[in-house]
Parts: C-alpha cells; sequence; structure tokens
C-alpha cells in the first residue's frame, strides 16, 4: 500500500493528535464490547488489523515503522523470541497458573479447546491459526498499534511506556474473558511479559511474534496430547 497524498505537516498532526489517539482506542474497545456482545464473527482481531492499518497508512508510518520488519539483530531477537516464549510458557504452567487456579479456585476455562485432544487435524488448524492470527495478528494489533498509541497519548516517555505497557496488558487479559477470570490473569501477565519482549528487542514485532507462537504452540501441543496440567 502506498503512502497517501498528505502533506508532511498534516500527517504529524495526526500522528500526534490526542483526539484521534482517543477515537482510535475507543475503537478497540467498542470492538471489545461487541465482541463480549457476540456481535463479532470468529476474531475481532481480524476487525481491529483493520482500523491498525488505515492509522499507519494515514500517519506514513506503516506497520514497518511500529518494529514489523526482518531488519534487526537477529540473535538478540531469536534469544527473546525463544527464549523468552518457552519461559513464559514454563512460568505460567509451573508458577502463575497453579498459585491463580489455587486463589480463585477455579482452573482457565480452555473448553473451546478440548476438540484438540487426540484429534490431528484439529492440532495443525490451531498450530496455523496460532501462527498468524495469534502470534502475529495479536502482537500487531496489541504491541504494534495500540501498546503504540497508549504510549504517544501519555506523552511518549519512559513513565508513559510504562503506563501503556501496563494497561494494554490489562486489556489483552479482558481480550481473553471466554477463559474465566484465572485465564483472563494469565493472558494479562503473557502480555506483560510479550509488551517487555517488544520493548527489550528495541520495539521489533518478530521477537513477541515468536514468543507468542511459542507459547501458544506448547499449549496446543499439550492439549492435543491430553497432557495439560490442569483440566480442559
Amino acid at each position: 500500500m502506498s503512502r497517501p497524498m498528505i502533506s508532511p505537516s498534516l500527517r504529524d498532526r495526526l500522528n500526534r493528535s490526542r483526539w484521534l489517539i482517543l477515537a482510535e482506542l475507543a475503537l478497540a474497545i467498542t470492538a471489545f464490547v461487541a465482541d463480549q456482545a457476540g456481535l463479532i464473527w470468529f476474531s475481532k482481531t481480524l476487525y481491529l488489523l483493520v482500523p491498525a492499518t488505515l492509522s499507519l497508512w494515514v500517519r506514513g508510518i506503516g506497520w514497518r515503522g511500529v518494529g514489523l520488519t526482518l531488519k534487526g539483530r537477529w540473535p538478540l531477537i531469536l534469544m527473546l523470541g525463544v527464549g523468552g516464549g518457552a519461559a513464559i510458557e514454563a512460568l505460567e504452567l509451573f508458577v502463575t497458573q497453579p498459585l491463580l487456579v489455587r486463589l480463585t479456585g477455579e482452573p482457565p476455562d480452555l473448553s473451546d479447546f478440548k476438540i484438540l485432544i487426540g484429534n490431528t487435524k484439529y492440532l495443525l488448524l490451531g498450530l496455523g491459526l496460532t501462527w498468524t492470527l495469534a502470534a502475529f495478528g495479536e502482537e500487531m494489533v496489541y504491541r504494534g498499534w495500540l501498546m503504540n498509541r497508549a504510549a504517544q497519548l501519555f506523552g511518549d516517555g519512559r513513565t508513559a511506556w510504562i503506563a501503556s505497557l501496563a494497561s494494554i496488558s490489562l486489556l489483552f487479559g479482558f481480550a481473553h474473558g471466554y477463559q474465566g477470570v484465572t485465564g483472563v490473569t494469565e493472558n494479562a501477565l503473557n502480555g506483560l511479559w510479550l509488551g517487555l519482549i517488544y520493548l527489550a528487542a528495541g520495539r521489533n514485532l518478530m521477537a513477541p511474534i515468536i514468543a507468542h507462537g511459542i507459547t501458544d504452540s506448547i499449549d496446543l501441543l499439550l492439549i492435543w496430547s491430553n497432557h495439560y496440567p490442569t483440566p480442559i
């Protein structure tokens, strides 16, 4: 998609406009509400990618401008992506999930994934969706678009990025409301780790994309083999 015919000064004003940022965040929240009301078909991530792409295009930034690029320090990106993803999964399965189950009295509601148990066809479909819709799609939306826009809203300084990291991680958790209170809390923590990986990689989206894909792939394999540590 080529850059729009917008003057540099107007692009700069659009990029800094807090009203535009608020409108974009309001649009994202509207998608969440619509999803909870059952008005979203399949996945709200697909719908959020449209305004995200439009925003980046109009402002002359593009996805590359928020880190969707193959350029970068790949030893660091792979270390953060692979190592970070494995660490997130280990922390979830052996520390945070058992603790949350003890505190809340309920495991994450993963009943939507029960069909995967022993079914290789659905496992392969799930892995395909994991690396496209979840890993790429969700990281583009939450870390690439929303986290950057929230940081701009808060002032774009160090404190702004901390506030953005916290708020978008919470939003990421609530996006998984169908998994119950334990699932929401787990995903909020996962959003926090993925956001930290994004920042540690110099805001290169490939690192959290890889980490996200690895954590979800391990979960799917554990469910498929019926070795997930909590009841499905």
